[in-house]
C-alpha cells in the first residue's frame, strides 16, 4: 500500500512539473508584443495629447478664458469646477500621457537604438508637465510615473520644485536639447508627428519652450539672463512653417472631435460677450474666422452671450448668438492641435522687451507676433490695423496690455492657455459671470480631481491642507 501511494505521489508530481516547465511560453502570446516600440508610443502620446487637449480647450478652456459661452450644461462656466461636464478634467489627459513618456525616455536611455528618442521624450516632459503644475499647482511628479516599480500613491511635489529642480521642467528642456546635440548615430526618429524626425526642429521647439516657462515664473525668479541667451542665439520658432502643431483632417477620426459629435453638443457653445467685446473694440476680422454671424442677424452681425448664466432660468434662444465657426465642424482640415507657436514666442519676447527681461525693441516683436497669428488662422490682417486700437502704444491701454490681450485672441482652443495668462497677468479684463457658483470669484487654479481624494488620500489630504481644501481660489506659486 505504501508502495503503491508513492508511486501515485510520483505521477502527481511529474505532471504538475510538466505543467510548470515552460508555462510562460505557453502562456504568452506571441502575437501580443510585451513592449512597445517608442516610434509607436511617441505618435500615440503626441496625438492623444494634442487631440484630447484641443478638445478640453474648446470645451473647457474656452470657458474659463471667456473666449465662449456655454448654454447648458454650464456648471463649468459658472465656475463649479469640481463638476466637470462636457469637459473639464484634464488631470488624466497629463497622467497618460506623461507615464507613456516616460517608457521612451526609459527606453532610450537603456537601450542604445533607442537613444534618437530621448532628447524629444525629455522636451515632451518638461511641455506637459508644465501644463498640468500650470493649472492645478502642486501635483504628484516625482515619483508619479513609477507605477511599474511599486509606486502608487506617489507624493505631491511643490510646484517650484517641479519647475526649477533637478529632473524639473527646465532641467528636461536643458537635458533635451544637450541629448539631441550629442547624438551622433544615423538611426531616425520615427512616429514624430510635430517635426517629421527633425531633430534640430525639436531644438528650435525647447528654445521657444524655455522662453514661455521661464516668462511664466519670471515674477519669483530672475530669469533674465537665460531669456537674453536664447534671444541672441536666435534658434526659436520665427516662422508659421516651423510651429509645433499637427493638422486636423475632414475625415474621422482624424477630424476635430467636436465635429464627430452630435450637433446639440456643438451647439451648445456661443461667443462669449468678452471676446465680442475685444473683438469688435479691436476692429479685429479674426471674428469671422473664429465665430459666424448668429442666425436671426440681418446683417451678418455677431453676437455673444454673457458667460455663467443660469440655464435653469434663463430663456436663451440659439439663433440670437453666434456660434463657432465652419473650421471647428465643416471644414476642420484648416485647424491644428496646437503645442507651440511663433506667434506665441514673439508675444513671449515681447513681453520680455517690455518688462526689461531682455534688451530688444518690444514693438516690432509685438507686431511680428500680431501678423503671425493673423496668418496662422488664416486671415487678412487689415492694413490698417497695427495704427488703431491695435495699436502697440493706442490710447487708453498698455503695452503689456495688448501683447497678452493679442496672444490671447489667437490662444483660442489652445487648451486652458488664455485663462492661464489672465492669472498670471490680469489681461485681458475679464467679464464677471452671470450666475456665478463661486461667490463671483474668477477662479485661479483647477481643483484636484475626486478620485485622488479617494485613491491617494493621505498625498491628497496633505496638497488639500495648502491649497485651502483644494480651493479653486488658492494660487499657485508663480501666483503668489
Amino acid at each position: 500500500m505504501k508502495n503503491t501511494f508513492y508511486i501515485f505521489s510520483c505521477i502527481i508530481l511529474l505532471v504538475a512539473s510538466g505543467c510548470t516547465k515552460d508555462f510562460e511560453e505557453i502562456n504568452t502570446n506571441p502575437n501580443a508584443p510585451n513592449s512597445i516600440q517608442p516610434s509607436l508610443l511617441l505618435r500615440q502620446v503626441i496625438y492623444d495629447y494634442g487631440e484630447q487637449m484641443s478638445y478640453e480647450g474648446f470645451v473647457a478652456g474656452d470657458l474659463l478664458s471667456q473666449h465662449r459661452t456655454a448654454l447648458d450644461f454650464n456648471l463649468f462656466d459658472r465656475h463649479a469646477l469640481k463638476s466637470p461636464q462636457l469637459g473639464g478634467n484634464p488631470w488624466p489627459i497629463f497622467y497618460t500621457n506623461l507615464r507613456n513618456n516616460q517608457i521612451i525616455i526609459q527606453q532610450s536611455q537603456t537601450t542604445e537604438t533607442f537613444a534618437v528618442y530621448e532628447g524629444p521624450a525629455l522636451i515632451l516632459k518638461a511641455y506637459m508637465a508644465a501644463g498640468l503644475t500650470d493649472l492645478f499647482g502642486d501635483v504628484p511628479y516625482s515619483e508619479a510615473f513609477n507605477g511599474a516599480d511599486g509606486t502608487v500613491t506617489p507624493k505631491y511635489d511643490k510646484q517650484e520644485a517641479i519647475y526649477l529642480a533637478e529632473g524639473g521642467i527646465i532641467d528636461n528642456i536643458d537635458k533635451g536639447i544637450a541629448a539631441i546635440e550629442a547624438y551622433d548615430d544615423v538611426i531616425p526618429l520615427e512616429g514624430d508627428i510635430l517635426f517629421d524626425g527633425n531633430l534640430d526642429s525639436w531644438i528650435t521647439f525647447a528654445n521657444s519652450l524655455k522662453i514661455k516657462q521661464l516668462l511664466r515664473i519670471s515674477g519669483k525668479v530672475d530669469v533674465s539672463s537665460e531669456l537674453q541667451a536664447i534671444y541672441n542665439e536666435g534658434n526659436y520658432l520665427k516662422t508659421n512653417d516651423q510651429n509645433a502643431i499637427f493638422n486636423y483632417t475632414n475625415t474621422d477620426p482624424n477630424s476635430f472631435r467636436l465635429a464627430q459629435l452630435r450637433v446639440g453638443d456643438f451647439n451648445n457653445f456661443v461667443l462669449s460677450e468678452t471676446m465680442e467685446d475685444i473683438l469688435t473694440e479691436l476692429n479685429d476680422n479674426r471674428i469671422g474666422e473664429f465665430f459666424r454671424p448668429f442666425e436671426n442677424s440681418e446683417s451678418d452681425e455677431f453676437n455673444g452671450l454673457i458667460n455663467g448664466i443660469d440655464a435653469s432660468s434663463t430663456s436663451i434662444e440659439l439663433a440670437n448668438f453666434s456660434l463657432a465657426g465652419r473650421a471647428f465642424r465643416e471644414d476642420t482640415s484648416t485647424l491644428d492641435a496646437n503645442f507651440l507657436t511663433a506667434w506665441e514666442t514673439y508675444f513671449n519676447l515681447a513681453e520680455a522687451a517690455e518688462r526689461g527681461l531682455i534688451s530688444a525693441d518690444a514693438q516690432p516683436l509685438y507686431e511680428t507676433g500680431v501678423a503671425l497669428a493673423f496668418e496662422y488662422w488664416q486671415t487678412d490682417m487689415p492694413t490698417d490695423y497695427l495704427t488703431g486700437s491695435a495699436a502697440y502704444n493706442a490710447a487708453g491701454t498698455t503695452p503689456m496690455q495688448q501683447i497678452i490681450t493679442q496672444k490671447w485672441v489667437a490662444n483660442i482652443i489652445n487648451g486652458y492657455e488664455g485663462w492661464v495668462e489672465w492669472r498670471r497677468t490680469g489681461f485681458p479684463e475679464f467679464k464677471p459671470v452671470a450666475a456665478s457658483l463661486n461667490n463671483g470669484i474668477i477662479p485661479i487654479r483647477m481643483p484636484y480631481p475626486a478620485e485622488e481624494e479617494a485613491l491617494n488620500a493621505e498625498n491628497y489630504q496633505e496638497a488639500a491642507n495648502a491649497t485651502d481644501g483644494n480651493s479653486i481660489n488658492a494660487p499657485v506659486w508663480w501666483d503668489e
